[in-house]
């Protein structure tokens, strides 16, 4: 965990959210799936004049109504309270009511205009010996509202098929204009500005696009009694702009680092001119090389602060400017300069900025250079010397001692063979932080690029580091090229799951097609990924082939 003195923005308490519960209605239309939209109110507290699904509060009445609705096997008594509520719900505000007679037939409309839509609804419904078909209705999805806003609720978004014969009417007070709309046509107006849709409605309706059917939806939710994805939003910004994301999305970790209790502070944009500050010890530098294989470019970082001095990890490429800005981001007092690796991104900037140093006068003595020489397989462009070898789980430590105690920042040497055959990540102890270099990152998978690169390194290195970040309570990890990476542990698992399956398909074309050459198998074994990327992906493929001729 992140040590409290060290996080940029003091800490503040978040809304409580309420429960609720939102459904999507939805049918088979002419060109597909559609699902029931409506407009709020100009005068709503929660989003105003945006396109929503019907829904509403949770309140005490529906969790005494279970004896009013059928249930299926497996539906918890919470999931069996929320679909009462959103039956509830559209009813009130569309006059759509999911329900049935004593006798089981569906109930229609001369049912409906028997009922008061302001008048207590359970009630009612018992009263006519109406059961409500909360059985039919199924939890798509789980949604928190995001931590910085003032009005927060816990939401099941549910899905139902529209009961026939039913039309929609808008209770013209809090919800208006109902339509059925394709997910896709929804998104596009939104875009074109005729459509306001808020982000967890955005996020819901581009996944419903994977659906062809109502039948479709139904069945991927009825597999299963829990949310096929849950969420809770974290916002930034990004080109001046507010912007939203989900957990698997590439900021989701770095916006929860900066500002864990949800504040809208923290800016996105790639930036190369001036230090990004994670925490108050951690700043990023990108340096101005980003290309297809460097992403927004590489990223160094800088470890410390004032009093204890500086690190430097991953000085870059050898870019006079980005040396320049490293030094001046560090005042000048860098006690240490690390690289990660040998490739032509980290280590070439590392001479230079030691040199700067010398140049300009090092109040602490001028900074060695630490990491892992490169071995004989590492490509001519990567050849690399340290000052001094870093032992596996060798500590470097910067420390000041003040008034108020003594402030340490420590570093943990662990080596981590696979991308390149002396790649080293490092740990920051005190906060829970894993530099990763090239080891993981984000967005992408890493290339193994053999002789230098090795699979079977790669993936024992991940195991190595999944024990590092149980051992030391690791939470974030920060790699050399994007944005930093949320909950470390199961971001490292799910990276070797992919290189595991990744694996096993190679395994399977190979088989399927033994006299094929290595381009016939990486189409196939690749065909889930652009094209152009198929020229970085052979070298992985390559990897692949020399672990399996291994086994």
């Amino acid at each position: 965990m992140v040590r409290p003195n060290q996080q940029l923005h003091p800490s503040r308490d978040y809304v409580e959210a309420k429960p609720a519960a939102t459904v999507l209605l939805l049918r088979d239309g002419p060109q597909g799936l559609e699902v029931l939209m409506t407009r709020r109110s100009l005068s709503a507290s929660f989003a105003p004049g945006a396109y929503v699904f019907p829904g509403g509060g949770v309140d005490a009445l529906d969790a005494q109504s279970h004896a009013q609705a059928r249930r299926r096997p497996g539906q918890s008594d919470a999931h069996l309270t929320e679909s009462i509520a959103a039956i509830r719900e559209s009813f009130e505000e569309l006059g759509v009511l999911l329900a049935r007679r004593a006798d089981g037939s569906a109930v229609d409309a001369s049912d409906i205009a028997q009922l008061d839509r302001k008048a207590p609804f359970t009630a009612q419904c018992q009263a006519r010996g109406l059961t409500l078909c909360a059985d039919e209705v199924f939890v798509l999805a789980h949604w928190t509202t995001d931590r910085d806003l003032p009005r927060r609720f816990e939401v099941p978004f549910l899905v139902a098929r529209m009961p026939e014969g039913q039309t929609p009417v808008a209770d013209e007070s809090e919800q208006f204009d109902p339509v059925w709309v394709r997910p896709a046509d929804a998104l596009s107006r939104h875009k074109a500005g005729d459509f306001f849709i808020i982000f967890p409605t955005i996020r819901t309706l581009e996944r419903m696009q994977a659906w062809a059917t109502v039948q479709d939806v139904l069945d991927a939710c009825a597999a299963t009694e829990e949310p096929l994805w849950t969420s809770c939003p974290r916002g930034g910004y990004l080109a001046g702009r507010e912007v939203r994301y989900m957990e698997t999305d590439a900021p989701f970790g770095e916006l929860a680092l900066v500002c864990p209790d949800g504040q809208l502070l923290h800016h996105l944009d790639w930036e190369n001119e001036t230090p990004r500050q994670l925490l108050n010890n951690v700043a990023r530098l990108t340096c101005g090389n980003p290309s297809f294989m460097t992403g927004p470019g590489t990223n160094s970082y800088i470890v410390g602060d004032a009093q204890t001095g500086f690190v430097v990890i991953d000085p870059g490429p050898e870019d006079t400017a980005h040396q320049e800005r490293l030094w001046r981001a560090c005042g000048g007092d860098i006690r240490a300069i690390i690289c990660t690796h040998s490739h032509a991104d980290h280590s070439p900037g590392a001479r230079p900025l030691q040199a700067l140093c010398l140049a300009r006068g090092a109040p602490h003595g001028v900074p060695a250079i630490y990491g892992l020489k490169s071995l004989p397989t590492a490509r001519p462009n990567s050849h690399f010397t340290p000052d001094k070898t870093l032992a596996h789980a060798e500590r470097f430590t910067l420390s000041h001692v003040g008034p108020q105690g003594t402030t340490t920042h420590t570093l943990l040497a662990v080596h981590t063979p696979g991308h390149a055959a002396n790649h080293v990540c490092l740990a920051l102890l005190e906060d829970g932080l894993l530099f990763s270099g090239d080891h993981i990152l984000n967005g992408s998978t890493t290339v193994i690029d053999p002789p230098d690169g090795n699979m079977t390194q790669y993936l024992e290195s991940l195991d190595v580091l999944s024990q590092v970040c149980a051992d030391h309570h690791i939470a974030f990890i920060l790699p050399a090229h994007g944005y930093v990476l949320g909950n470390a542990p199961a971001q490292i698992a799910h990276l070797k799951a992919h290189r595991i399956k990744r694996e096993a398909k190679i395994m399977g074309v190979m088989q399927a097609h033994p006299q094929g050459t290595i381009d016939d198998w990486l189409a196939l074994a690749y065909d889930d990924v652009p094209e152009r990327v198929w020229p970085v992906a052979k070298r992985s493929l390559l990897a692949h082939l020399e672990r399996l001729q291994s086994l």
